[in-house]
């Protein structure tokens, strides 16, 4: 489980990194800034649904605070 969070975080810092870079590089000139932060928010959104549907079907429990 550990693995597939810290992939989708990678995944997620990846898309963030090459939007900056087609921000930098393109100047709006291009639409591939805007895709790539789409790509960004989607692996989020992903993420998150992942996380609750493991929770649900308990591969995963909630520590709470202590």
């Amino acid at each position: 489980m550990r693995f597939i969070v810290a992939l989708a975080f990678i995944g997620i810092f990846m898309s963030l990194g090459s939007a900056l870079f087609y921000l930098m590089r393109d100047k709006g000139k291009s639409n591939r800034t805007v895709n790539a932060l789409t790509v960004r928010i989607g692996l989020s959104v992903t993420l998150f649904l992942f996380v609750l549907f493991a929770h649900w079907m308990g591969w995963i429990q909630s520590g709470g605070l202590r």
